[in-house]
């Protein structure tokens, strides 16, 4: 049985389930996503689950075990981005059912009951929140986002309510932590390590906390043609001076990400010298405490160029998600699983959040990445081959196999 090839044919049936066909948008609770589900229902009952949505609309397939046994996780996401690729999230779900399919094709059975979960929305598209049936799952999940609308100004509590949901029923679904073995997720990278060390797969240590902060430098305004070079007080030189040191810097510490993505200048007109730059710094990182570290570093970076440049400068954090670690167990067999049949499968964190991050909060996570052509993630272009996704199913199956109850 070519396994990968199934996965493929899967993952291009259904990302037809999409708006238009330049890549694949499908956003939680729409008739894209009803599509997808009533495939999805197919793929879960092929490997003998028993099927229902619960109230937040996760698809739920089940594989009881004996009698009074716990139940381990394996889940991801239906929905995508606009216009994005046919692996990011769904690839998880397929390549869970197909290892299910090949263990109950193997005649094995586990000790203990398993669940593929398809939560409805990650990406955060529709709504200005994501991660809700993982939340719902973890006895997280603010119900003041019900309230949030999309840009139609259709709530999230109608829009769940139509689809089938239950919002009322949602803190209803928090499930115990002690019965609960731990849970998986497999994803594409969406970077190009994989690629770059000639990797099918990948073990996940942890999926970095992120921060973001508000830089602010002040200078004086003037004409570009009058006030001569000497003694300008530019806040945008002094912005760029910034910029490249952070990144210098951040080439230098381990499993640090720093980026400067979004960039604002007044008054951003040709003809005068910039008095005042706003940009975002954003530090992501394995450990809370390097990110922290990092962001002592940029402050006094900024201070620096700040007496150096004759500018004001200013740095408020605006938003912080603290670090999640993989399961130090969980990941250590999915590892043995992994390199019995992909030997230079490393471990590496990863830089994007995901459903794990937020089921780390009910139960022991674990993360498997699937090597995806040039790192693209997030785009049309994004792709996995069927050997890589074959090699996948094989360490996950293995993986089950080597859990113990």
């Amino acid at each position: 049985m070519n396994w990968g090839q199934r996965a493929q044919h899967r993952l291009s049936d259904i990302a037809r389930c999409s708006v238009d066909t330049i890549g694949v948008t499908r956003l939680p609770f729409t008739p894209q996503h009803e599509a997808a589900l009533n495939i999805i229902r197919l793929w879960m009952s092929k490997a003998g689950l028993q099927v229902h949505m619960d109230a937040s609309g996760t698809i739920i397939g089940r594989k009881e075990g004996p009698e009074g046994s716990p139940t381990f996780l394996i889940g991801s996401h239906q929905d995508s981005v606009r216009n994005g690729g046919r692996y990011d999230g769904i690839m998880g779900v397929v390549l869970g059912c197909l290892a299910l399919e090949k263990l109950k094709a193997d005649t094995i059975e586990l000790p203990f009951s398993v669940e593929i979960l398809a939560f409805a929305d990650e990406e955060g598209v529709r709504f200005p929140t994501a991660l809700m049936g993982p939340r719902a799952l973890a006895g997280t999940f603010d119900l003041a986002a019900l309230d949030m609308t999309d840009s139609n100004g259709v709530s999230l509590r109608d829009a769940l309510s139509v689809f089938g949901g239950d919002p009322d029923g949602i803190t209803s679904l928090a499930r115990n932590g002690s019965n609960t073995l731990g849970y998986l997720e497999t994803h594409i990278e969406q970077g190009p390590v994989l690629e770059a060390e000639d990797a099918a797969l990948g073990i996940v240590t942890g999926i970095c906390g992120i921060e973001r902060n508000t830089i602010t430098f002040t200078g004086d305004t003037g004409h570009a043609g009058t006030v001569p070079m000497r003694g300008r007080r530019d806040a945008l030189v002094a912005a760029s001076e910034f910029i490249s040191s952070i990144h210098n810097k951040a080439v230098d510490v381990a499993d640090l990400r720093a980026t400067v993505g979004a960039l604002s200048l007044f008054p951003g007109v040709v003809n005068a010298i910039p008095s005042r730059v706003e940009l975002i710094l954003e530090i992501r990182a394995l450990q809370d405490v390097v990110r922290n570290n990092f962001a002592r570093v940029a402050q006094s970076v900024g201070d620096g160029i700040s007496v150096s440049r004759k500018v004001g400068f200013s740095m408020k954090q605006t938003y912080e998600q603290t670090a999640v670690p993989c399961d130090v167990n969980l990941t250590d067999i999915l590892e043995t699983a992994t390199r019995a049949i992909c030997p230079s499968a490393p471990r590496l964190p990863s830089g994007a959040t995901h459903d794990a991050s937020a089921m780390a909060d009910l139960c022991p996570i674990s993360m498997l990445f699937v090597r995806c052509k040039n790192g693209v993630s997030h785009r049309p272009e994004e792709f996995a081959t069927c050997d890589d996704m074959g090699v996948a199913i094989h360490a996950i199956a293995g993986f089950l196999r080597a859990v113990e109850v």
